[in-house]
């Protein structure tokens, strides 16, 4: 099974401002999967979650010190280092900041059977430096999602082949459309699996999608995070797009981490 995986008025961080990027990105190219390489910076939040130095994972800065991630891809704390402001895995931009975790906040219901609330909160050991390579995405408030046909931005560097595989350097970017919740759950696709904590968004046809690699990434709107990129049947095959994590389900619970307000009630280290 594929585990992989939006403009808040506000982050957590006053100081801070969040959602915006100063490098555009590339013109919408139809390969992740059907999408194109991304002009580096143009996604400050990205993040690569690396074990032990292999990168196994994306997520997104949402915070100088928080990263938002998938539950699925929960690994020790110890072994997992942050590395905001990169692009090309295999060499040094110049711009890169490599943070060891500190604690790893996998959601209390999450259902590694069903993927249910595949959502996980990692908190640095220390802040980032925030600049014009590294800054954070904007989240949604609490139950704010991404409405039906709005096109969303995934990024990552997961595999590109629908059959093979082909893990790129480089951080690469897709566009494609959220799709209803019924034509997903509909009985030539996921026939009832999507639960109201998922959202799909991709082509019905198959082509464009996120793949292996891609897991725990951001899916963007207008420098908003609606979703974590969580899993699917295959990659970018006909009637199965992505399925990702609504974000602005656990916006509550996101932002009692932020705040101070949740304590991590020995929650961290797995």
């Amino acid at each position: 099974m594929r585990v992989l995986v939006f403009l808040a008025l506000v982050c957590y961080a006053a100081s801070q401002q969040c959602g915006r990027s100063y490098y555009a990105p590339k013109q919408y190219v139809d390969r992740i999967i059907g999408g194109t390489e991304a002009n580096p910076g143009s996604w400050p939040w990205m993040v690569a979650l690396l074990d032990n130095g292999y990168q196994i994972c994306g997520g997104t800065l949402i915070d100088s010190e928080w990263v938002l991630s998938a539950a699925h891809c929960k690994i020790n704390a110890r072994r997992m280092t942050l590395v905001a402001g990169d692009h090309n895995l295999s060499a040094n931009d110049g711009t890169e900041q490599a943070i060891q975790a500190e604690r790893v906040i996998q959601h209390p219901d999450y259902n590694s059977h069903t993927l249910d609330n595949d959502i996980m909160l990692v908190k640095l050991s220390s802040p980032v430096i925030i600049n014009s390579r590294v800054s954070p995405a904007c989240l949604p408030g609490q139950g704010q999602h991404v409405s039906d046909g709005t096109r969303v931005t995934i990024t990552g560097w997961g595999n590109t082949l629908t059959s093979g595989t082909n893990y790129p350097d480089e951080l690469r970017q897709v566009t494609v459309p959220v799709i209803s919740t019924s034509t997903c759950n509909g009985g030539g696709s996921y026939a009832g699996e999507i639960t109201d904590n998922m959202f799909c968004a991709g082509l019905m046809g198959g082509g464009k999608d996120s793949c292996q690699g891609d897991s725990g990434g951001p899916v963007v709107s207008s420098g908003t995070v609606y979703g974590v990129v969580s899993w699917g049947y295959g990659c970018a095959q006909e009637g199965y797009p992505g399925v990702y994590t609504k974000v602005a389900n656990y916006a509550n619970w996101i932002n009692g981490y932020l705040s101070g307000q949740t304590s991590f009630h020995g929650n961290g280290r797995p």
